[in-house]
């Protein structure tokens, strides 16, 4: 493998897990106000088991990245573009887990297991699986 090839490889897969992190967060955040009618900073870092200074850092990139909204001293908010994403994500891990429940895999497993494989799958794959659990 050349060298070229192999740091190309390394930036998608760097992308992809900005991208995987992305998702994760939004999807926490939103699952947070749900539960808890706000989410912070402190929540976050817990979820993930990271610092604080990482769980900021996420968040200031997120908001960069125009999907969070913050103030000093307030709830992290998801703008309108945040939320999508987080619906898009939670449907997308509801159709993993599901799909796993069908195969017959336990509940906990498939909790476990519907965890991160929804940021890797095609939109094909989805479709299929989508497709595989109304039949």
């Amino acid at each position: 493998m050349s060298h070229s090839h192999s740091a190309a490889a390394h930036i998608r897969t760097r992308d992809d897990h900005a991208q995987e992190t992305a998702e994760d967060y939004v999807e926490a955040v939103a699952e947070l106000i749900e539960q808890k009618d706000e989410c912070r900073i402190v929540d976050l870092a817990e979820r993930f088991g990271v610092s604080h200074v990482t769980a900021i850092r996420v968040v200031k990139r997120l908001v960069g990245e125009g999907l969070m909204a913050t103030e000093p001293r307030r709830p992290i908010r998801l703008t309108d573009t945040g939320q999508r994403l987080a619906k898009k994500c939670q449907a997308r891990h509801e159709v993993v887990y599901q799909f796993l429940r069908k195969l017959g895999v336990g509940k906990a497993v498939a909790i476990i297991d519907a965890e991160g494989i929804e940021h890797h799958l095609s939109p094909e794959t989805l479709s299929r699986m989508r497709a595989y659990l109304k039949s």
